[in-house]
């Protein structure tokens, strides 16, 4: 079965994962709604090149994860353009590192929004137009953390223990209807996320950059390397084929052995 001309919802595609899995479905002929934060300018210019490299058609919605309406409006965008939402790969997420006593509360709250109920509003919206259709796939990025525990990320711990659970149950209630639901646990990969949490981890746990690297990060990955966006864009691509086809409500880990420990 070719992917050409099906339609797929990427949320938080404007880099790291979610664009590297955006892009690899277009090499497959599919067209995107790409969804995510960065600068206008420079959004505008992802979207063009995904189409002018790949020759599909792309689109951008603007839609913020913590509305749920926008969530709706996102998915509709979709069918309105290209006719159907056949992939759903909900990819959006946040980190914030911080003692449970001293986490904010405005963060759990946000970082529940976007990592966990932003996946159940789009799979809502996607799921009767798949039923319709008798095929689907929907791909929600979890985390070796949806799997283990790691301290002082109490909201993204909870959040994604919370996506692969939401992950089984939908499986199951969609498992005649031609839909297969899996998530994607990867470790640590290098991405603007990780990064970006580097500083806070040197804080909460006093070490250098180069100890949170080392120390932290790679020290939960016995490969001792980081998994690539690509390599989970690779994954998501094969979800989406026939040979996947009987792949549904599984957790598929990808983090260099960490959760085999």
């Amino acid at each position: 079965m070719t992917l050409k001309s099906k339609t797929a919802v990427i949320t938080g595609s404007t880099s790291g994962i979610g664009l590297a899995i955006a892009r690899a479905l277009a090499k497959e002929g599919v067209n995107i709604v790409i969804n995510g934060l960065g600068d206008a300018a420079e959004i505008e210019k992802t979207r063009a090149g995904i189409e002018s490299e790949f020759g599909v058609k792309a689109v951008y919605s603007p839609a913020n994860m913590l509305k749920s309406d926008e969530i709706e409006e996102m998915v509709r965008l979709g069918e309105r353009t290209f006719g159907s939402v056949d992939i759903l790969v909900n990819n959006a997420g946040i980190q914030f590192v911080s003692p449970v006593e001293d986490f904010p509360v405005e963060k759990w709250d946000q970082i529940i929004a976007i990592n966990l109920s932003s996946a159940f509003h789009a799979i809502r919206a996607a799921v009767p137009g798949m039923k319709a259709r008798k095929w689907g796939r929907i791909i929600n990025t979890a985390s070796a953390h949806s799997l283990v525990a790691s301290p002082f990320k109490s909201a993204y711990v909870a959040a994604k223990h919370g996506i692969a659970g939401l992950t089984k149950t939908v499986a199951l209630e969609v498992a005649t209807h031609g839909i297969t639901v899996n998530c994607i646990s990867p470790g640590y990969v290098w991405t603007p996320l990780v990064e970006n949490q580097i500083p806070d981890t040197m804080k909460a746990r006093g070490l250098t950059k180069e100890q949170v690297i080392n120390d932290v990060l790679l020290e939960a990955q016995p490969t001792k390397q980081f998994v690539t966006v690509d390599q989970v864009a690779a994954t998501a691509v094969f979800l989406c084929s026939d040979a996947a086809s009987q792949m549904t409500g599984t957790n598929l880990s990808m983090d260099g052995g960490w959760t085999a420990k």
